[in-house]
């Protein structure tokens, strides 16, 4: 993650931390990581993993895209980690709250995600190469141009084989009453 993504994360963070009345601790403590290392990205520092930021977003009931994007321009955010690169397309602003993202994983890659907020949706449609997506389990190997949906409230997983995996995945938050 570059510098300056890194800073607009602290940010983001730090500002919808004290908006939300937590302290520090409490926000850590929620979100199962050491207050050293909310610490640190609060002041734009640190390496966070998605799983981290995915974690973060759903204690302080916000979109994912949320705190990655920048605060001037939403499109064009990259985060990434262990062969696995999301950029935010675009972010919906109705109710349900719809983030859209192009994302490429490296061959030989297994990436597992943590369950997101209940009611979430993730929807994937495969541009090229061949990736296993889904609950584990019930997941589905996509092909170039096939999609698949899947509820994104309990753990799931992106793997691919011999070769890149380009794909457009949109997610669909649980819609509220107050919105996210």
């Amino acid at each position: 993650m570059d510098k300056a993504t890194l800073d607009t994360l602290g940010r983001h963070i730090q500002s919808l931390r004290l908006a939300r009345g937590l302290s520090l601790s409490q926000l850590a403590a929620d979100a199962g990581i050491a207050k050293s290392n909310l610490s640190r990205l609060e002041q734009g520092n640190g390496n966070p993993t998605l799983d981290t930021i995915w974690r973060l977003s759903l204690q302080l009931q916000v979109p994912f895209g949320n705190l990655i994007a920048p605060v001037s321009a939403l499109v064009g955010t990259l985060v990434g980690e262990k062969g696995v690169q999301v950029r935010l397309i675009d972010q919906g602003k109705d109710n349900p709250a719809v983030d859209a993202y192009w994302m490429s994983c490296a061959p030989h890659t297994e990436r597992k995600a943590e369950a997101h907020a209940a009611g979430t949706v993730e929807a994937i449609t495969l541009i090229s190469g061949k990736l296993e997506v889904g609950i584990e389990g019930h997941s589905k190997t996509l092909t170039a141009g096939e999609s698949h949906s899947f509820s994104a409230d309990q753990p799931h997983l992106y793997r691919t084989g011999e070769s890149w995996a380009t794909a457009l995945l949109t997610i669909v938050y649980h819609q509220s009453k107050e919105g996210l």
